[in-house]
């Protein structure tokens, strides 16, 4: 079966915004739907921190993507109306160049000589593509968690760079409740003696530090009411216990358990290293006078679309707000919808009825595009690893 994922090959050397570059590096990326003959219907969805760019089924890859109930023909993206691009983070271990990456100067794996990374950079390598496709400004630019910081660097970056943008369960800058805890996955990810300096590899693989670090995210990513929910406090069978006085006893740890494990081997323990420190050092104050508000006020987009979760510990609503209204002050027509989810910041993966039918009532307000027809721009050719 062919592989859906697309890769274009950054331009070399690509330099990076705390210094250090990278040659030969490649962003991975699927698309849905059709470009229009004017370029002017592309929606770029950017993810948070662990999904690849497989967002979405597609003729090439039928299986289901992280967004499945969100993009597609008649849903609330629609591939009939929108051409949908979903790119893998640089620094991501997906696709896109990272740590995981061969060093083309060694051949070897970058490990912790890959240079400092900053969503910046992810966010001119995401400018980059959008060069090389031939699209001079976004329809929409939608951006989840991490992929929301991301959106907020690249239209800071590249003025004009999008019409309208959808930031979800994301923040302005990141708060010291979510820098503490990433600084602890982290250090359950560098006191594993597997990780041994970045230098690992499959037979050495720091597991025990990446389960810890997966379950202190887990426990992040969903709210006290979800979880009291779900398990209150219901035990295991007392006989699974049998020879470890202090193995799980309840539901819940069994579940982060189970989670855990899945996610583990999947993810490259470096990657998980450097997007997370990327994630604490953006701030958009930064691009201002020091101030929140005056580093948005200089976002400038036609309309936008804010949602945030009540329940959300590591994305609160408070910072969606600050969003919404520094968009505002910016000139931007701007709807912001709190909803009251209780699966916290998973809820936009998870309670994808009312994340959709938002969405969907905020892009068909959107002016309609040339017709998409028979016309189709080809897409250029693309590097394959």
């Amino acid at each position: 079966m062919p592989d859906a994922r697309r890769y274009h090959r950054l331009p070399s050397p690509f330099l990076m915004k705390r210094g250090g570059e990278l040659h030969s590096a490649d962003l991975a990326y699927e698309t849905w739907g059709t470009l229009s003959p004017h370029a002017d219907n592309a929606v770029l969805v950017l993810p948070g921190l662990s999904p690849s760019a497989h967002a979405a089924s597609n003729r090439h890859d039928p299986s289901d993507g992280w967004w499945e109930a969100i993009i597609g023909p008649g849903k609330a993206i629609d591939t009939g109306r929108w051409f949908v691009i979903c790119i893998n983070s640089l620094g991501s271990c997906k696709g896109s160049t990272g740590p995981a990456s061969n060093n083309p100067d060694s051949g070897k794996p970058y490990g912790i000589e890959f240079p400092e990374l900053t969503l910046e950079d992810a966010a001119n390598a995401n400018q980059c593509l959008l060069d090389a496709l031939g699209i001079k400004r976004l329809a929409c630019l939608v951006g989840c968690s991490m992929g929301g910081m991301t959106a907020l660097a690249q239209m800071l970056l590249h003025p004009g760079c999008t019409r309208a943008h959808i930031s979800i369960s994301t923040a302005p800058q990141a708060q010291p409740f979510a820098i503490a805890i990433r600084s602890l996955q982290r250090e359950a990810i560098r006191l594993d003696p597997n990780w041994n300096d970045g230098d690992y590899d499959e037979a050495h693989y720091p597991e025990a530090g990446m389960r810890i670090a997966r379950k202190l995210g887990v426990i992040t990513y969903r709210s006290a009411l979800e979880w009291s929910g779900r398990f209150s406090r219901i035990r295991l069978d007392s006989g699974a216990r049998e020879g470890d006085p202090f193995a799980a006893e309840f539901a819940v740890e069994s579940y982060l358990e189970a989670h855990a494990r899945r996610f583990v081997r999947t993810y490259d323990p470096n990657s998980y290293l450097y997007l997370s420190r990327a994630s604490d050092w953006f701030d958009v104050a930064e691009y201002g006078d020091g101030s929140v508000a005056d580093g948005l006020r200089r976002i400038h987009i036609e309309d936008a679309l804010v949602i945030g979760v009540e329940t959300d510990i590591l994305f609160p609503i408070e910072q969606q707000k600050a969003v919404a209204d520094g968009l505002a002050a910016s000139g931007a027509r701007v709807r912001f919808e709190a909803l009251d989810s209780p699966q916290g910041h998973d809820a936009f993966l998870v309670d994808t009825e009312r994340f959709g039918a938002a969405i969907r009532a905020f892009l068909d307000t959107l002016p309609r595009t040339d017709s998409i027809g028979s016309c189709v721009v080809p897409l250029p050719q693309h590097h394959e690893n």
